[in-house]
């Protein structure tokens, strides 16, 4: 909604791993994405472990755990939560801040009461591309590979944002004892994709994954 762009990614790079977990859990734990879109890219940091080996604390970017950050030319907006946001200079002073909304597990509920779908405070496309954009970067990450830190460092050195996002993910993970020479991260498959038809547009594979083989009579059509 930041950027203005009411659709997918046209290009996705993944890298990260269950880290730290001993389980047999097969989704990532610590991840971070890179969509690349234009004029700016939107970039994702997911964090399974505290801040710091025993500690009961999670990470916090510009004081957000969960949240959203947007880094503009004159400052950053930061939202922590659903109901409030704060605006920053380029030195960090607050600038203003925002509060109000309201809950959208009880809007949903409204809106199913009243059946008016204009009710709602999104439409279900916002939905959509807010979870789709997690399933593109998981399958990026899905058909990835483990490497080395210094080949994953090498194979990112050329994108700022995502060598930045390496960086903090190290650290994160040095500051809970990990260890990526024993266990080391994935490297995910950069994808491009036809943001309109919302297929992949160099790997088949990935097209594979945009849907799953259904148990009848459970099955979900091609076209809805």
């Amino acid at each position: 909604m930041g950027l203005g762009v009411n659709e997918l990614s046209p290009r996705v790079l993944s890298v990260g791993g269950r880290l730290g977990y001993i389980d047999d859990g097969t989704t990532p734990n610590t991840l971070i994405v890179f969509h690349d879109y234009k004029p700016a890219p939107l970039v994702y940091e997911v964090r399974g472990l505290p801040s710091a080996h025993g500690s009961g604390d999670m990470d916090k970017y510009h004081g957000a755990g969960i949240g959203i950050v947007t880094d503009c030319e004159g400052g950053s907006l930061v939202i922590p939560s659903y109901n409030s946001a704060i605006a920053f200079d380029k030195e960090d002073k607050q600038l203003k801040k925002f509060g109000g909304g309201t809950s959208h597990f009880a809007n949903f509920i409204d809106a199913v009461r009243s059946r008016k779908h204009t009710d709602l405070k999104a439409d279900i496309l916002e939905g959509h591309l807010s979870s789709a954009l997690c399933h593109t970067a998981n399958i990026s990450y899905r058909l990835g590979q483990p490497h080395s830190t210094e080949q994953i460092r090498d194979a990112v050195k050329d994108n700022k944002d995502m060598a930045e996002m390496l960086g903090r993910m190290e650290e994160h993970l040095v500051a809970n004892k990990v260890d990526l020479q024993k266990t080391p991260a994935t490297l995910g498959k950069v994808l491009t994709m036809d943001p309109k038809s919302e297929r992949f547009t160099d790997n088949q594979q990935a097209n594979q994954l945009l849907t799953r083989e259904y148990r009848a009579p459970f099955v979900v059509p091609e076209k809805v």
